[in-house]
């Protein structure tokens, strides 16, 4: 007989491993489904200094670590992509690539989202190690030294106020011809002596020394150029990976989970939690607390 798992969570990020950490406190069998790395996007990150409790932490240890005490909780996972999940309100059926159907009394979906890269020879090698996503995690490695900041909307802007407050100067690069983030954020940060600000560019490569950084090519009115610089940051957009489940959770106009911080959904017992539902801020901290939430909701369905 095939069992049935109490919660199913789809997806082995911070907030997926968090809610399959509550459930299992709360006594309940669990099966996390993961179709990449367990940790999520923060094990891209050599060193993060803002996550409650460690000094100073790689991404991939704090993702192992994390897996650890699920599975010593007796927590069951699966490598494999879930493609559908299906429910009648009491019983759902997760639809996976490769494996067998997991049926379980509810379901967690901690999708997560993916940064929008550039797709630039060298990319994937240099992210976590000289491109970056976050200021806030990973700015203080750059003190004193030129970033240059790819994007010009709200997002470009928010990591750029910040990165200014360490680095000694910030490179701005906007594909349009015009900055799109709010007017008041705009004044503010362009203001800034140690921002040099470019619209209508493209970037066109990254240059290396020995396997580093040390430089980006862009195209401006026509003419190549190249700054130097020790990092860079992109701020292009993110891409939830939500559509294979709108049948059971509504999506808002940019992909994301229509749903509040305790993570319900159109469906009774299916719950979203993470950087996949539309929230202000996607950080570690916030996708535990939506991990923790949804968790709580789901074992009050089941009781």
């Amino acid at each position: 007989m095939t069992e049935i798992y109490d919660v199913a969570v789809v997806g082995g990020g911070p907030a997926g491993l968090t809610a399959a950490l509550y459930a299992l406190r709360n006594g309940k069998s669990v099966m996390v489904i993961e179709k990449s790395v367990f940790g999520g996007q923060i094990v891209n990150s050599p060193k993060v200094e803002n996550i409650p409790g460690f000094l100073s932490i790689s991404g991939d240890e704090f993702g192992d670590l994390m897996l650890d005490q699920v599975m010593k909780q007796g927590g069951e996972v699966c490598f494999d992509e879930a493609l559908k999940v299906e429910s009648d309100g009491q019983l759902a059926t997760v639809t996976l690539d490769m494996g067998e159907p997991i049926q379980a009394k509810t379901v967690i979906l901690a999708t997560g989202t993916t940064h929008r890269t550039l797709g630039l020879p060298h990319e994937e090698e240099l992210i976590g190690k000289n491109i970056h996503f976050c200021a806030v995690c990973d700015g203080n490695f750059y003190k004193d030294k030129t970033v240059v900041m790819v994007g010009g909307g709200n997002s470009a802007f928010v990591e750029t106020s910040h990165l200014l407050d360490i680095v000694e100067k910030v490179i701005m690069l906007q594909d349009m011809p015009y900055f799109t983030g709010e007017k008041k954020l705009l004044d503010s940060v362009l203001s800034k002596p140690n921002l040099e600000a470019h619209v209508s560019t493209k970037v066109l490569g990254y240059e290396l020394s020995d396997g580093k950084l040390v430089g980006v090519r862009y195209l401006e009115n026509g003419e190549e150029k190249l700054v130097s610089c020790d990092g860079v940051f992109l701020a292009v957009g993110l891409i939830p990976d939500n559509g294979h489940f709108e049948n059971v959770a509504k999506l808002d106009e940019r992909g994301y989970f229509a749903s509040d911080e305790n993570g319900t959904t159109m469906t009774k017992n299916v719950f979203v939690a993470g950087d996949c539902r539309n929230k202000a801020l996607r950080q570690v901290a916030t996708a535990c607390a939506d991990g923790a939430n949804a968790a709580i909701m789901a074992c009050n369905l089941l009781r």
